[in-house]
């Protein structure tokens, strides 16, 4: 059987699986992300209380916690990221995956759950931070094995059905950000509305962990993911024929006919990591530079943009929720998107990475921006347009490069190996990620 004798995705229902999957995998880290005001108000005062005056325009001098909190936020979200996706690389040909997948899913749900009841609870500054960075570092953490896994199953798949896990995580964003905004418009701005706000966090994953259990049930994926054991048991018995039909030499492994090679594939033995390597390394490279510059900035240099348009009226409320966030989520999963319609640049292109660097033009863009508080360089773009400008285009590229990087490396490895190619590629999008959570202290500093 070959894969035109496959079945059909009937009414796209795995494409529609990975979708959610891909949604619940960055949904816990958007939606702590984008309450970074919650976070902050109850590190500026015991009396949680006070949130709304926070949110609300107050100019007193913020504390270290405070003031650095994006940055460290963001590296105790990166680190733990790497390091369990690179676990994972290794663990993934030994844990079954149905374990990695389901049991991440569970264990994201409990620490939302024990994040949304801690909303209640009084705390001192200090020790709310410490538990605030230990919840990320255990969301991200399984967040990893599962993102990775994901990426890993999808490689078994076409390579269209790693772009809904692409925009899954891409919508993530954007309905956090909505979440946020719908907060501050009904002026439900006090922590205690966070109980909700965390809560649909919960819910969503409840909605991931069904969508998996249903996947082994379609026909569609069965077939793909038992696809490579059954190309080996075909060409095998067709190998045996023509062995004893032609008499030629075997060079490594294959038996050559009419100018065609035909790869002899064992399914039981595993795929070397260093050879996958060496034939994606390029799309690795790119995708890790993609999220090194994105993660350099974002959130821990752009959410603390001032506006010039809005102090003292509402703008000033939304500027960031909006043009941050909102705008970053909703531009990024478009890029996203836009490769399930075309894949341009193609994957041996040298042009590919050409523009993965170019984007590091950024950096320097958004740093020049009204950032504040600043001590050295001075402010270029001070008007809201330039940095909303700035952002379409940044959040843009970053979907559509990272998103292609993703579907493209898998599909440069023999199809037996494509599950590892794609936990190696979740590797070095992790280690970007880590890479731009470091380097963001930096960027700070210099500003």
């Amino acid at each position: 059987m070959t894969a035109r004798d496959g079945p059909q995705d009937r009414y796209k229902a795995v494409w529609l699986i990975f979708f959610i999957l891909g949604l619940g995998t960055l949904l816990p880290w958007n939606f702590f992300m984008i309450a970074r005001e919650y976070f902050i108000s109850r590190l500026a005062d015991l009396n949680t209380n006070n949130f709304q005056n926070e949110t609300g325009g107050n100019t007193s001098s913020p504390s270290y916690l405070q003031s650095m909190f994006d940055n460290f936020m963001t590296l105790c979200a990166m680190v733990p990221l790497l390091i369990f996706t690179c676990l994972n690389s290794f663990i993934h040909q030994r844990i079954p995956q149905q374990i990695r997948i389901s049991g991440s899913l569970v264990a994201i749900g409990l620490v939302f759950l024990i994040t949304a009841i801690m909303v209640k609870v009084t705390m001192e500054p200090l020790p709310f931070f410490i538990f605030t960075m230990i919840s990320i570092v255990f969301i991200n953490s399984f967040g990893a094995i599962l993102q990775s896994s994901l990426f890993g199953l999808a490689g078994l798949l076409p390579v269209s059905y790693t772009a809904p896990i692409m925009s899954g995580q891409g919508l993530a964003g954007t309905f956090a950000a909505l979440a946020m905004i719908f907060s501050i418009a009904i002026g439900a701005q006090q922590p205690e509305s966070f109980i909700g706000y965390f809560t649909t966090a919960c819910v969503a994953i409840v909605l991931a962990i069904f969508s998996y259990i249903l996947l082994p049930r379609m026909d569609f994926f069965r077939y793909y993911s038992m696809k490579d054991k059954t190309e080996y048991r075909v060409y095998h018995a067709e190998l045996e024929t023509k062995r004893d039909l032609i008499k030629k030499d075997e060079p490594n492994g294959m038996e050559q006919n009419n100018s065609k090679i035909i790869p002899i594939h064992n399914p039981d033995e595993k795929p070397s990591i260093l050879s996958i390597f060496k034939k994606l390394w390029v799309m690795a490279v790119s995708v890790c530079f993609v999220f090194t510059v994105t993660i350099g900035v974002f959130p821990s240099i752009t959410a603390k943009v001032s506006t010039i348009l809005g102090e003292g009226n509402k703008w000033g409320l939304y500027f960031i929720p909006v043009s941050c966030f909102l705008m970053f989520n909703v531009f990024d999963w478009t890029g996203r998107s836009l490769t399930a319609l075309f894949t341009w640049p193609g994957k041996d292109s040298c042009l590919l990475p050409v523009m993965v660097v170019l984007r590091v033009i950024f950096i320097p863009l958004f740093m020049l921006c009204n950032v504040q508080p600043r001590n050295y360089l001075p402010v270029i773009f001070s008007h809201d347009a330039w940095y909303i400008i700035f952002m379409i285009f940044f959040s843009i590229s970053n979907g559509y490069l990272a998103s292609l990087c993703m579907c493209f490396g898998p599909k440069k490895v023999l199809a037996h190996e494509a599950e590892t190619a794609g936990a190696v590629m979740a590797f070095f999008l992790s280690l970007g990620l880590a890479l731009g959570a470091a380097i963001s202290f930096l960027f700070r500093i210099v500003i």
